[in-house]
């Protein structure tokens, strides 16, 4: 799921990469920060994101994603190749099992633990944004 800005529209901190292994939580995620202005691209599996952002990493602004999926990958080690390769970037987790600390992650990340409330995950994503912007 990706969606093309039109002319003008304002990109706050660029596309977000979202990896979500539940369908619903993912199709909510994307439609909540595509009506706050974000553009968002989605993965079901850390192994998807992580062959996407071979090519398209450049684009991405924000990694958005879950700790435990199935698959060769899982969010933590897609958040630690990620702030391995492109530590200027942003990373949030979330999680409703575990913690960055207690999966591994070796990055300074957002952490919001499920289930959030929707003013409560804006604000992580704001934050996480705001966290890389050099003052």
């Amino acid at each position: 799921m990706s969606r093309v800005p039109t002319a003008g529209e304002h990109l706050p901190g660029g596309l977000i990469l979202v990896v979500e292994d539940d369908p619903l939580i993912l199709e909510f995620l994307c439609e909540i920060l595509q009506e706050e202005g974000y553009v968002v691209h989605s993965h079901a599996s850390a192994d998807a994101a992580s062959v996407y952002l071979q090519e398209h990493a450049q684009e991405v602004g924000l990694l958005l994603t879950d700790i435990t999926m199935p698959g060769t990958l899982n969010g933590a080690d897609l958040a630690n190749l990620f702030g391995d390769r492109w530590p200027d970037k942003p990373i949030m987790i979330m999680s409703g099992y575990e913690t960055p600390e207690s999966s591994g992650v070796r990055h300074e990340v957002a952490f919001i633990k499920k289930p959030w409330a929707l003013g409560q995950l804006l604000d992580c994503v704001e934050g996480a944004f705001k966290s890389r912007q050099v003052l």
